[in-house]
């Protein structure tokens, strides 16, 4: 693989990469292996660090985790500490620094950078506990949070409120689909520029797709929003055929005990099994809203269709009728007939590889260094946002 160094124009700056948390191996991570593809010598701040979880280029970076990495329990519940990742993030020391570019899902767009300092965020989505998907966290959440929804409301509430006023510290926003980019606008009152997720292309080029695979595949993390559960039952309805789930997550006990005989649960798999387990199903089955979601084009680079719910970022990496199809309703009939529709359509791999293919790694390379130079350039000639202050003691 070759490797990008940081944009020729700006030789010299000190950079920090900010991310979330790195607890697991998802799409938010691949793109923060690219981010540190670009920038091999930045210091890689988190919240919160597992360490040997995330791919080799990110583990060999330098790293400095927050307060709240020390706290008990923090690496087995994360999720746990949300009201504390507000300071946790603030407390980041980010004096030295250049160049801030943060990859955010959560908190990390509201780190404090030194006067004069550039502020780059790549927004995988605004705070989706605070902002649009609330009730779908507390549908899926322990009983005792489910018994507390008032108290969970009114703590949405205050993140919105923090999540909206931290806006201003960032100069530039990079969005990572257009669903994304209007989520920006509407919450943050901010302009965006689209820079889709890579596609590790290669991963998937020496594997052998014979035929049209024997399972048909879910694949990602078990949280409440991705809708593991609408797949399931779906496939309650098709006892013949058979629906592998791979991923682990907060709602796998849960699901599993319910799940019928034709429904397999993997757990997780190893990142060099990962391909094989694509190239091996009949279809991705997508049934969540994703803000753009790269496990369907992960899918079609293997030459796998997608069957997925018409809505969010799937509509911007599926093509229906020629890499897959979508359905319309959030209901288990729907994506029944959806499937069985697919069936039907004889889509061939090669459409859904050379699809793929206009989303490779080379390609979110070059846009994201093109989204960093320009914002650099804006900040030398006094366009950037302004820098950010305190207000009554706390950060805004």
């Amino acid at each position: 693989m070759p490797n990008h160094h940081a944009p020729s124009s700006q030789p010299g700056l000190r950079v920090a990469l900010v991310h979330d948390w790195l607890v697991t191996l998802r799409g938010g991570e691949r793109v923060l292996d690219g981010l540190c593809e670009l920038f091999p010598d930045a210091t890689l701040h988190t919240l919160v660090r597992i360490p040997g979880v995330a791919t080799p280029r990110i583990e060999a970076m330098k790293h400095v985790t927050s307060f709240a990495d020390k706290l008990p329990g923090a690496h087995r519940r994360h999720r746990w500490l949300l009201p504390l990742y507000p300071a946790a993030i603030e407390a980041l020391d980010l004096s030295s620094y250049d160049l801030v570019v943060s990859s955010s899902h959560c908190a990390a767009k509201a780190v404090i950078v030194a006067p004069g300092a550039v502020h780059v965020c790549y927004c995988h989505t605004p705070m989706r506990y605070a902002w649009d998907r609330t009730a779908d966290y507390v549908r899926g959440s322990h009983k005792l949070l489910q018994v507390a929804t008032p108290l969970l409301s009114l703590g949405a509430s205050w993140l919105r409120q923090w999540d909206k006023a931290t806006a201003v510290r960032v100069h530039a926003f990079v969005a990572n689909s257009h669903n994304t980019a209007s989520k920006i606008k509407a919450f943050y009152g901010r302009d965006s520029v689209v820079v889709a997720p890579p596609v590790e292309f290669d991963r998937f080029e020496d594997i052998p797709r014979d035929g049209p695979g024997e399972y048909d595949l879910v694949l990602g993390g078990m949280v409440p929003y991705k809708r593991v559960d609408l797949a399931i039952e779906a496939f309650r309805l098709m006892p013949e055929r058979p629906l592998v789930i791979v991923g682990d997550g907060p709602e796998r006990e849960r699901l599993e005990k319910t799940a019928p005989p034709n429904v397999r649960f993997i757990g997780r798999v190893a990142e060099e099994d990962l391909a094989k387990w694509y190239a091996g199903a009949r279809a991705l089955i997508f049934p969540g809203e994703e803000d753009f979601g790269i496990v369907p084009l992960e899918a079609q680079a293997a030459g796998v269709p997608v069957v997925a719910f018409r809505k969010g970022g799937a509509l911007e990496s599926v093509v229906d009728g020629k890499t897959g199809v979508f359905f319309d309703a959030p209901e288990p009939a729907a994506l029944a007939q959806a499937i069985a529709r697919l069936d039907g359509l004889g889509i061939q791999a090669q459409a859904c590889r050379d699809h793929a293919k206009g989303f490779d790694r080379a390609a979110f390379l070059a846009r994201m260094r093109a989204a960093v130079d320009d914002a650099l350039a804006q900040a030398r000639r006094g366009v950037a946002a302004p820098a950010p202050r305190r207000q009554n003691g706390a950060a805004s």
